[in-house]
């Protein structure tokens, strides 16, 4: 059988443009594809398997590895000495960027927003957070944690001191508007899919991603339709609910076509979102992420955050438990490992209660 390497380079597996693309290539790819046979017998559900993208390897790994390995190629590319980000404060877009950076010796400077209301100390100073120190970001705070052009705006007048200072700095943009570099990974990624599958002989029926900035969602259900494979992709709200959602979705999808300069059809009826478990919030946990969180852990061995993958999960078993048992279904995890230790003080209380003590 053809190595994966082998097999990508094959030209039933390219994507238009993508391997074109600028790319720093410093995650641990292809990451691992499992079955979950544990969880399986306890849903009386198929074939359940996961997408370990939380080994991708850089600094805990999660996805951000495999977008950001786009924007720094892009950033080199354009001869950057420093890069800039803003994100949720225990993001672990802004961690990755962070450790990334140190290792490329590139200046990191990430902007903190306020999202989560009635954050404690911890989730204040805790996991994502102090790795960002760690790797010596120059850090600094944004209140609104919902003005997304606003926090792109105060990126860009550090950028502009930057430059006044001799510098070359690269900006990571959050707010809509900009070409959805960061899913070139996730397309890159719907192949590697592939593969694997492939090579296992698995016909996959669905596969279940958090979707929040849509980088990720989006580029599986490009990457999967470009190499003309039908599989389901659902994507659990955890940052706004479907009816916002799809927008970005549609738009990422769209742009990704210019991107590759491969044009592909996707109705908006092939995208699929739930946001049953989005509530109370983003990043506020409940007891249907508790409950995944702890099947994840004591079934199969895997630590869920609270703000994407246990969420994500949760949905996950739904999906698992209305598909029955003639199907194969799939969990991208999407990593986001250091920001369970922000979430002690709620987890302690949900591991106090019921069958978590």
């Amino acid at each position: 059988m053809s190595s994966s390497e082998d097999l990508k380079k094959s030209t039933r597996f390219e994507i238009g443009k993508l391997d074109e693309h600028p790319r720093e290539r410093v995650g641990h790819l292809p990451t691992p594809l499992e079955q979950m046979p544990q969880l399986a017998s306890h849903l009386s559900a198929g074939n359940l398997f996961i997408k370990r993208d939380d080994c991708t390897g850089v600094a805990f790994g999660g996805n951000k590895v495999r977008q950001l390995e786009f924007h720094f190629g892009l950033a080199k590319a354009k001869g950057a000495d420093s890069v800039l980000i803003t994100g949720a404060i225990q993001s672990n877009y802004v961690r990755i960027t962070a450790a990334i950076a140190a290792k490329l010796g590139m200046q990191c400077h990430v902007q903190l927003e306020h999202r989560v209301p009635g954050a404690g100390r911890l989730y204040q100073t805790n996991g994502n957070v102090l790795l960002d120190r760690i790797f010596g970001a120059h850090i600094s705070y944004y209140e609104e944690g919902e003005d997304e052009s606003g926090a792109d705006q105060k990126l860009r007048n550090i950028a502009d001191k930057l430059r006044q200072q001799g510098r070359s700095p690269y900006i990571v943009h959050l707010a809509p508007g900009h070409m959805p570099v960061s899913a070139l990974g996730y397309v890159d990624a719907a192949r590697e899919i592939v593969i694997q599958c492939q090579e296992a002989s698995i016909d996959l029926d669905e596969i279940i991603v958090a979707s929040g900035s849509g980088e990720t969602h989006a580029g599986l259900l490009y990457g999967l339709r470009a190499l003309n494979h039908r599989t389901r992709v659902t994507g659990i709200c955890v940052r706004r609910t479907a009816e916002h959602q799809i927008a970005r979705i549609i738009r990422k999808c769209s742009d990704l076509c210019k991107l590759t300069g491969q044009e592909i059809e996707i109705p908006d009826s092939d995208i699929h979102l739930h946001d049953g478990f989005l509530a109370p919030g983003y990043g506020l946990l409940n007891e249907a992420a508790g409950e995944a969180l702890k099947l994840g852990a004591r079934l199969e061995g895997l630590v869920l955050d609270p703000t994407y993958t246990a969420k994500s999960f949760a949905g996950f078993i739904d999906r698992a438990q209305q598909a029955g048992r003639e199907k194969s279904l799939l969990f991208v995890h999407t990593g986001g490992t250091p920001a369970i230790f922000a979430y002690q003080t709620e987890l302690d209380a949900m591991l106090r209660s019921g069958t978590g003590a």
